[in-house]
């Protein structure tokens, strides 16, 4: 939180220029010199060579920018906070920042919004066997028996386990509440009553997988998430189940889960692989099991305007002095994206 003070804060953007020019175009901008002293025509890409740096108090950051370090923290006297307009800020606020004590922002819980709407997406499409009914009256053109073809399709009481009680979590189990699914969640920093006020109930990841008809992934990529399903827990999944991976590619055994995929026994909605991009001969570009997409799920094109307004709210409170609304915490971020 920022003393009170009558006078603009100095502040600098640091991020790509094209994600600069998609998050704050000059209405936004605009609106940002209201409360900051700023150069409305400046992005810093280099922070260490960066001219203005002794005097900017806030850094407004995103996708792209450089990492904040001992070095350039060296030549940042002033700085109090940082205030990123993206989701983790782990690629780019070192521990350095929070020996020293400044405040960080995130727009994480923006980002997570749609998310957690395109794994929604992903779930009830899957359990109606959308994109197969699809391609099959696209390859039949004419009316089948999707009864006989897909017995107990439809997400009348499906089974849907949510992995990582995060903030996208958390959302897809909200947005999942209204249906007639039986949500289960698996997370070791999650009790049963915190579960159960999620509107799921918890259990271990093995019964999770074993009993789901959606496996949906919100964990964070940390040593002990690494390929958290592999090819044991992919066995343990039932036939024609789903697996959806909007997180971190390395949750998942790419080999395992192409191999299983491959026999026709798992589907998979994946949006984030390892590695990211996945090599041209990867047999989940062609399998017809897997809907495979670049990494979409999180913000773009208009969806940005809301991690544009989050940041901009908390620019506005920390120039009124006031405690930001999504304050990245540094004990928090061992278990978290």
């Amino acid at each position: 939180m920022r003393p009170h003070t009558t006078t603009r804060p100095r502040a600098l953007l640091a991020m790509g220029r094209h994600h600069r020019d998609a998050l704050f175009p000059p209405e936004e901008i605009r609106r940002l010199a209201e409360y900051v002293d700023i150069d409305p025509d400046h992005v810093a890409e280099d922070l260490a060579h960066e001219p203005s740096l002794p005097e900017v108090e806030l850094l407004i950051t995103s996708w792209g920018c450089p990492v904040i370090d001992e070095d350039v923290l060296a030549r940042a006297p002033a700085l109090k906070a940082v205030v990123h307009a993206a989701g983790s800020v782990k690629h780019h606020v070192t521990e350095a920042c929070w020996d020293r004590g400044i405040s960080v922002s995130s727009a994480a819980a923006a980002n997570a919004v749609p998310v957690a709407e395109y794994t929604v997406a992903a779930v009830l499409f899957a359990n109606k066997r959308v994109l197969d009914i699809g391609a099959l009256y696209r390859e039949h053109r004419a009316p089948l028996d999707w009864s006989r073809r897909f017995p107990g399709f439809g997400n009348y009481r499906r089974t849907v386990g949510v992995v990582g009680a995060s903030l996208v979590g958390r959302r897809v189990l909200e947005l999942l509440r209204p249906y007639d699914l039986d949500l289960l969640l698996a997370d070791p920093h999650v009790d049963a009553a915190q579960a159960a006020a999620l509107g799921a109930r918890h259990v271990e990841l093995d019964e999770l997988v074993g009993a789901s008809d959606v496996v949906s992934l919100h964990a964070p990529a940390l040593p002990e998430t690494h390929h958290l399903l592999d090819a044991r827990r992919l066995s343990l999944m039932p036939d024609g189940a789903t697996l959806v991976n909007t997180a971190r590619g390395s949750l998942v055994d790419t080999d395992a889960l192409a191999a299983e995929a491959a026999t026709g026994r798992l589907h998979a909605v994946i949006d984030v692989t390892e590695p990211e991009v996945l090599p041209p001969a990867s047999p989940l570009y062609h399998l017809p099991n897997v809907l495979l997409t670049p990494h979409i799920a999180g913000s773009l094109g208009g969806e940005l305007r809301r991690i544009t307004e989050s940041a901009l709210a908390e620019v506005e409170r920390y120039c009124s002095a006031e405690p930001f609304r999504y304050a990245v915490h540094h004990t928090a971020l061992a278990t978290s994206a």
